[in-house]
């Protein structure tokens, strides 16, 4: 049995585990079901006529969403033009895009909204779809009026998130899909921890499945207070 010091210290970083699994059969739609089936649809082949804008809290699923849609458009081998307010300046839109996407909309600072903005002229010149996401519906967005108007012309969901029930039975099974125990502590420190966020908190689900497989103990909160420990190391 290995020792908890011979266990590797970096492992896949989180937030490419995360985007792994973001898939359209991975979200739960959770009280968003009665729009799901028409916003799957959506999303799954955009049209250049409609563009979609997704709003609500942090954790309500929209990057999740965004993600999906980027990877069935590359899975059909489609260019996806990906923006969002972590990306620097300039912001260039390749001759071969078929998909535009910008996400957290509403941090972006002067000089991203005028480039959204011109990515919207450019969706409607080039005739190519347009996705986008932020934290609040179009008309409360902080952002210049002209792009504020953009991003709510086509089609607005608001996305809830799910509670934390939910989140606790979708932690349960997933856990016990893989076969492992996961105890109300461990939910618990889990839940409390780090943010509630579905597709993050499923990301460091399979973290901890691989990380207790490779020192061979039961997941426990010490065990996941470790694992955490070993992942901020530089």
């Amino acid at each position: 049995m290995k020792t908890d010091d011979s266990l590797p210290v970096r492992q896949v970083p989180l937030a490419f585990e995360a985007e792994r699994l973001c898939q359209f059969d991975t979200y739960w739609p959770g009280a968003n079901h009665p729009q799901w089936p028409h916003l799957r649809q959506i999303l799954s082949l955009p049209q250049a006529a409609l563009p979609v804008y997704l709003w609500g809290t942090i954790g309500s699923g929209k990057t999740h969403l965004l993600r999906a849609a980027r990877a069935e458009a590359e899975a059909r081998g489609e260019q996806v033009a990906w923006f969002d307010a972590d990306m620097s300046m300039p912001w260039v839109l390749d001759d071969d895009a078929s998909l535009i996407v910008l996400d957290d909309c509403d941090r972006f600072d002067a000089a991203q909204q005028h480039a959204a903005f011109v990515m919207f002229v450019e969706a409607v010149s080039r005739e190519l779809p347009l996705l986008a996401a932020g934290h609040l519906p179009p008309v409360d967005l902080e952002v210049r009026d002209d792009l504020r108007s953009r991003l709510g012309w086509g089609l607005v969901f608001q996305l809830i998130p799910p509670t934390e029930e939910e989140m606790r039975l979708l932690l349960r099974r997933e856990a016990d899909r893989r076969g492992i125990f996961l105890s109300d502590d461990v939910m618990d420190f889990l839940l409390r921890r780090l943010a509630r966020n579905l597709s993050h908190l499923m990301a460091v689900l399979d973290r901890i499945d691989r990380y207790a497989l490779a020192a061979q103990r039961a997941v426990t909160v010490p065990l996941v207070r470790q694992m955490l420990a070993a992942e901020e190391q530089p």
